[in-house]
């Protein structure tokens, strides 16, 4: 991507934080962007956003390219691309509320007729697909079923914020 070649290219004269900065702002931004897309891309495509993200945060931290990644996103803090869909922070205001009632209409919570242990885990139902290379992707199949692989303690966070924080972290940990 032109940008990263850019911040390259005066790279030398920045400190680490300012780089940090400047990659957010271009780069992660980007790829941030409509990133609720991403959730049944082909590995392929998936593969050079993930390179791009890995050129981004070799650039901040100044090492070959043939050191090993992980460390490096790690260190930074940095969730893989895959990880960063945001698919999921909808899902969430969708069902408190807060999100826009077109959403609301796509997902639909289980409910069971009888008694259940699995009735307070607040699970959604995935839709039914016609195909499987598209239908997968859909915002009515792919929320539910990322959603219903979240841990209780986190579908249940009092607030946006909290959810957020307890999100990342847990998808943090799922990735290192």
């Amino acid at each position: 991507m032109v940008g990263i070649r850019k911040i390259g290219q005066i790279r030398r004269f920045l400190d680490r934080e300012t780089t940090t900065r400047l990659m957010h702002a271009f780069i992660s931004s980007r790829l941030d962007h409509c990133n609720s897309i991403h959730v049944a891309l082909p590995k392929t495509l998936l593969r050079k956003l993930q390179m791009l993200q890995n050129s981004a945060a070799r650039l901040v931290c100044q090492t070959k390219h043939r050191d090993h990644i992980t460390p490096i996103l790690h260190e930074l803090h940095w969730l893989p691309v895959k990880e960063r869909v945001k698919i999921l922070l909808l899902t969430y205001k969708s069902l408190h509320a807060l999100a826009p009632r077109y959403i609301d209409n796509v997902l639909t919570q289980q409910s069971l007729c009888r008694n259940l242990r699995s009735n307070s885990q607040n699970r959604l139902v995935p839709a039914k697909v016609k195909t499987i290379s598209y239908g997968h992707r859909a915002l009515s199949y792919a929320a539910p079923m990322l959603w219903n692989s979240l841990p209780n303690y986190i579908k249940d966070a009092q607030s946006v914020a909290l959810f957020k924080r307890l999100l990342k972290t847990y998808l943090f940990n799922k990735a290192y």
